[in-house]
């Protein structure tokens, strides 16, 4: 409601499956961010603006867009299922590690960057939680982790690389373009409308 009152022509719902940075504005009081799924999310916020709303946060074929369009959602926003895709600039084992992963390899962390973001739990978020040890603020965090993550990338090791991934990661295709995706997810779609 606050940003359609500032002028947003559309709003994104990001419920609390979707990979990467949280879109929540204020962590204070929630520090992982307002984790409420995007099934619960989206009509919530479609019934209380006046503005397009569009759906993300686990949605990764025709199933997850009609159930967006039918809670009242414009369109979705999918990010998780590109990076596997032929054109991903994704690392290699960055691909392997989302292809390998389960809905329950994710948790949100701020290890990496100082912001709460989902990502696949590896070596790096585990070392850093048990650690303790509060992280900076964002961007210097970020900043101060991004020598690590790019040697890990160059020594083809996951286990220290930022891997943003949403929790629906079990849908997941290997090798198969964009346009492809696209497709098949509207046909999916189709067929069940």
């Amino acid at each position: 409601m606050q940003a359609e009152k500032r002028g947003c022509d559309v709003i994104v719902a990001q419920g609390s499956e979707a990979g990467g940075h949280r879109g929540t504005f204020d962590v204070s009081s929630q520090p992982s961010g307002a984790n409420i799924g995007t099934m619960a999310l989206v009509p919530q916020i479609v019934d209380h603006v006046h503005i397009p709303v569009i759906a993300a946060g686990g949605i990764m074929d025709g199933r997850g867009l009609v159930a967006s369009l039918a809670l009242g959602a414009q369109g979705v926003q999918m990010g998780t299922r590109f990076l596997t895709s032929v054109e991903s600039g994704a690392h290699k084992v960055y691909k392997r590690a989302l292809l390998d992963s389960t809905e329950e390899s994710t948790v949100i962390t701020n290890a990496f960057s100082g912001r709460p973001a989902r990502g696949i739990k590896n070596d790096f978020i585990q070392h850093w939680e048990a650690s303790s040890i509060k992280p900076l603020t964002f961007p210097t965090q970020n900043t101060l982790t991004r020598e690590i993550r790019n040697a890990s990338a160059k020594q083809n090791n996951p286990e220290y690389m930022a891997l943003w991934a949403g929790q629906g990661t079990r849908m997941l295709t290997d090798n198969q373009s964009a346009g492809d995706i696209i497709n098949q997810i509207v046909e999916e779609a189709r067929n069940i409308i």
